[in-house]
């Protein structure tokens, strides 16, 4: 057993030793900002909290916050000084946590012939020779304790954002999943789930980031085929979206933008001027679902209480918030109620929440819907559709 106060000298101690005395004269750095580093980077330094705890009332006996230049930077604390300064520290705890810290080259030791730790001052009080622990070595290693420290900063930062990812995969995974089975999608819905446990299963309760970036790789691709999946279902239930239409129509240029968004556009531009053009659509082959409209036109989840809306009762009414931010008068929304029924208007109103943007006149736009839905010329179906179709891409894109 070594006794308190010495230390065998190794070949890490000497390199310590070796940069210590290579320690330029005009080198001075801040010993807490030094301490601060290191803290960071202890993992990767080899010590412990515990040890720092040490460093920390070492450090508090230099009575300069600058470290280097021509000070001296040796501290003699006593066991006992140094063992309050360490809250209260056992002496057998204390002796362990200081050899960590000399293995580590962040002090070291000066004994004095008799092993114990004091200074000898000249005649006019200066000190001549001190005895005890030097701190040079965190002058000499300041910069690289800063490395260090930004290299688990870094990894901390892509620690967070592949967790992050991981997230996001995993929650809209889920969701689509959800979709695809609630709303009778065509697909092998139960083949996705369990594909998706089995990459779940290989997910530790805590993970390294590679292996999380792996794993999200994994789930990325199977995101991609659900999402194809939905994305030509979406494609498929716009049977005339792009086909030629009678008496002499264009051709929609723009199979990718919301058909009835922008006719409506076009169509609360030329309200009063004339009647609004016509667009003839496809009657919805079935009721759409809660899921569907929500997966088509998720900005209004923004407005209701909580984030959620889960019954068409809570839609609605969230959809009559939409209608008085977007400045729709009562006598629109009453008009709208009555001729497309009052779920149906409040998909429309959601629909135009969604592309709010792209609509300059929003009373306007809801009263040519309706009088084109009066006309058997409007229906929801062909709109949500465009709209989950569009979300879907922007959800690939990201």
């Amino acid at each position: 057993m070594t006794p308190f106060g010495r230390q065998p000298m190794t070949l890490r101690l000497l390199a310590s030793q070796m940069a210590a005395r290579a320690v330029q004269r005009d080198a001075v750095v801040h010993k807490w900002r030094v301490f601060r580093d290191i803290r960071e980077g202890r993992e990767l330094i080899g010590a412990t909290e515990r040890s720092l705890s040490v460093l920390n009332a070492l450090l508090s006996f230099h009575p300069e916050t600058a470290l280097g230049g021509d000070a001296a930077i040796i501290v003699w604390p006593s066991n006992e000084q140094l063992a309050a300064r360490a809250n209260g520290m056992p002496p057998t705890t204390l002796r362990r946590h200081i050899g960590v810290l000399v293995d580590c080259g962040l002090i070291i030791r000066r004994d004095s012939p008799n092993g114990k730790r004091f200074a000898r001052r000249g005649r006019g009080g200066e000190i001549e020779q001190a005895y005890g622990f030097d701190l040079s070595p965190l002058v000499a290693r300041a910069e690289e304790f800063r490395d260090l420290a930004d290299a688990v900063h870094a990894e901390k930062k892509a620690f967070r954002v592949a967790r992050e990812r991981l997230t996001l995969l995993r929650r809209d995974i889920v969701k689509m999943i959800d979709v695809g089975v609630h709303e009778g999608i065509p697909g092998d819905w139960t083949r996705a789930e369990r594909s998706y446990q089995e990459i779940i299963t290989r997910l530790p309760r805590s993970a390294p980031r590679q292996l999380i970036e792996a794993i999200s790789a994994d789930l990325a691709q199977l995101s991609d085929e659900i999402r194809k999946a939905l994305e030509s279902f979406a494609n498929s239930s716009i049977p005339g979206a792009n086909a030629r239409q009678s008496g002499g129509h264009i051709q929609n240029s723009k199979p990718d933008h919301p058909i009835e968004i922008e006719a409506a556009e076009r169509a609360a531009r030329t309200a009063g001027d004339g009647e609004p053009p016509e667009c003839p659509d496809t009657p919805s082959p079935r009721e759409l679902s809660l899921g569907i409209v929500l997966t088509a036109c998720p900005a209004v989840r923004e407005l209701a209480p909580g984030g959620q809306i889960r019954y068409w009762r809570e839609f609605v009414a969230t959809s009559q918030l939409v209608g008085r931010m977007l400045g729709i008068c009562p006598s629109a929304w009453n008009d709208a109620r009555k001729v497309l029924g009052e779920q149906h208007a409040a998909i429309t109103l959601a629909a135009i929440y969604e592309r709010g943007d792209k609509i300059s006149n929003a009373n306007g736009y809801l009263r040519s819907l309706t009088q084109r839905a009066q006309r058997g010329q409007f229906s929801i179906w062909p709109m949500t559709m465009a709209l989950l179709r569009s979300n879907l891409h922007d959800r690939k894109a990201v």
